[in-house]
């Protein structure tokens, strides 16, 4: 029996593809990933672009959790909105909780789960960019964890904060769970490649250029 690799944490792969007793639960994971990434403020060391794009490259797998059309493209929309959906739902409890507990979080301890560094951020950059922080925070790891938070905690408008919840929701996870699937089928009848087999590669581009933005904010900001 093989031992568990603790480094599989940050894998994508490894809950997407993930099975109980033969059953494939994958879809389930990836969907409450979403939702606790963006809705649980624990949820920042979670995979997410890299989660969505292999989603798109794994779309038959994980679309056979629930039923399967012989059709690709109602799949991959079908997949699409679920994932967008889980993401939804997330930002409104994101919401809900900066609303309710804006004051103790700025007030408590870092630990593991907690680094209050990641929400001065997040604020910073919602100030900057208002209602459409929600949108651009989609796309930014750690902040897309506390946009909606702190969108709680400086009582948005309920109902902008619903429209740019929902806009930015269905833009993330169409534009990369498409990219994955209508890619990976690209590279494999142009190319001859299977993306399946170079995952790691992927997943380490996706991290990479998805926290650039936030690692050059970061530059900006130490002082000279």
């Amino acid at each position: 029996m093989n031992s568990f690799d603790w480094t599989q944490l940050v894998n994508p792969e490894f809950y997407i593809t993930m099975t109980i007793g033969g059953v494939k639960i994958g879809m389930w994971i990836v969907l409450f990933i979403v939702f606790a990434e963006t809705g649980l403020f624990a949820g920042f060391f979670l995979p997410g672009d890299s989660l969505l794009f292999l989603s798109g490259i794994y779309s038959r797998d994980l679309i056979e959790n629930f039923t399967f059309i012989e059709n690709d493209i109602f799949n991959v929309v079908l997949l699409s909105t679920l994932i967008a959906v889980a993401g939804i739902f997330g930002n409104m409890v994101g919401y809900w909780f900066g609303a309710k507990s804006g004051y103790y979080l700025y007030k408590k301890e870092d630990s593991f789960w907690f680094k209050k560094k990641y929400l001065i951020q997040s604020k910073d950059f919602f100030e900057r960019y208002g209602g459409k922080a929600i949108i651009f925070a989609r796309f930014l790891p750690i902040v897309r964890t506390f946009a909606p938070i702190v969108a709680g905690i400086v009582t948005m408008d309920k109902k902008k904060f619903m429209f740019y919840n929902v806009v930015s929701s269905f833009l993330w996870s169409f534009i990369l769970i498409f990219s994955g699937h209508y890619l990976y089928g690209l590279f494999l009848e142009k190319f001859d490649v299977d993306l399946k087999h170079h995952i790691e590669k992927i997943v380490i581009g996706i991290i990479l250029v998805s926290t650039f933005p936030v690692f050059l904010k970061m530059i900006k900001k130490t002082p000279k």
